[in-house]
């Protein structure tokens, strides 16, 4: 049974399903997203899904930006890489693909029986020796193994670590939106860094655009009209952004999604309990900014998988607690690892003091590209089944 049909969890119902297991995911939602933001998917998460024979790029797009990079408000580069580059380093270049794009792919990868919306899951029982999952409108569902997919305000997680102190406000609110402009040729995949203030740029592998902004902000800032404040705090900033912010502008106020950031406050002291298995936000929900969030979401699913003994072998009952133990010790560190530095990258875009922003800005446009890249070797090439080899960079 799987709790929740996010990428997590529909990652780990394929995963599971091409290891002979029966898969059934409950998800509350009433409906599959029609419409969403963008996910990227960096060349650990390509990898990983490739493992389970998804291949994104035939079934969401293959579009690739040229180049990635962080700019000033003034349109200054700070630091470039060319996704060929990366591509040469890592084996493929990072892409982003629409949520719901990628979402679907997955679910067209189970039987349509598989997927259960409209089930919310009130509780899962693991005191016996086959957990039972609960579900609002019944019944009753056995199983032998529970994927807690149920995202970052997971239920499952505060049922069964009470005491762990839960999220941690990283100080910053969010707008995501995703808009179409295939006039402006936009050919770069960028994040721009302000005072306190960042905005991101990036081409989707179906054409469109996946636009996101931040701003440091006690929790629960809200504003009448998102569009309008959008455009009030990044209209003056460098070309592509005030003709994208014009797209903004087209949308309906309900297509600009706005959440504040949240992370774990600490890791969790293991991802399984009995028969349960964590994963994704609800194992260790990490702040955005460095685009692992979903990433590590996938690896989880596919190593988890990987790992259990084959469903069709008659080992698979019995076999899980153990399995889940080393599910803990393959994925805890790594994916705590990731959470610590995606907080400390998000410090340093939230700068507001000009000394400080003169200094950060200084050291990256110091860095040389090359090494900028290979700093990003241990996330990229962070992802192996286990037994398999790391992957040399180039």
């Amino acid at each position: 049974m799987v709790v929740g049909a996010g990428i997590g969890g529909l990652t780990a119902a394929v995963a599971l399903r091409r290891r002979g297991w029966r898969v059934t995911v409950c998800e509350r939602a009433p409906e599959p997203p029609a419409t969403g933001a963008g996910i990227g998917l960096a060349p650990n998460a390509l990898r990983a899904l490739a493992a389970v024979g998804i291949d994104v790029a035939r079934t969401a797009g293959g579009r690739v930006p040229v180049t990635m990079g962080v700019r000033r408000s003034d349109g200054r580069w700070l630091t470039r890489a060319g996704t060929a580059d990366m591509a040469a380093r890592y084996g493929t270049a990072p892409i982003a693909v629409p949520r719901p794009a990628l979402a679907a792919a997955l679910a067209a990868a189970l039987p349509p029986d598989a997927l259960r919306h409209g089930t919310a899951v009130t509780a899962v029982d693991d005191a016996a020796d086959r957990p039972t999952v609960r579900t609002a409108a019944g019944p009753d569902l056995p199983a032998d193994l529970v994927v807690a997919a149920d995202g970052i305000h997971s239920p499952l997680r505060r049922a069964y670590f009470p005491d762990h102190p839960g999220l941690h406000y990283i100080g910053e609110t969010a707008w995501r939106a995703v808009v179409d402009a295939p006039d402006l040729r936009i050919p770069a995949m960028s994040e721009t860094w302000g005072r306190g203030e960042r905005f991101g740029v990036t081409p989707l592998s179906d054409g469109r655009f996946y636009l996101y902004a931040t701003t440091t902000a006690p929790a629960g800032t809200r504003s009448a009209d998102p569009r309008a404040e959008l455009r009030r705090r990044f209209g003056s900033w460098h070309d592509p952004i005030p003709a994208l912010l014009d797209r903004v502008g087209r949308l309906e106020p309900a297509d600009v999604l706005q959440n504040d950031l949240y992370d774990l406050a600490a890791p969790l002291p293991r991802l399984h309990h009995g028969r349960i298995a964590w994963l994704g936000d609800a194992a260790h929900a990490m702040a955005p900014n460095l685009g692992q969030g979903g990433c590590q979401a996938i690896e989880d699913a596919v190593i988890l998988a990987h790992l259990l003994p084959a469903g069709d072998s008659g080992e698979g009952r019995d076999g899980v607690p153990a399995v889940l133990a080393g599910y803990t010790a393959a994925r805890r560190d790594r994916t705590d690892a990731v959470r610590v530095r995606a907080r400390r990258a998000g410090r340093l875009g939230a700068l507001r003091n000009p000394l400080a922003v003169a200094a950060r800005d200084l050291v990256l446009r110091a860095t040389p590209a090359r090494l900028a890249l290979r700093g990003m070797d241990d996330l990229f090439n962070g992802f192996r089944l286990p037994g398999q080899r790391p992957p040399t960079a180039a």
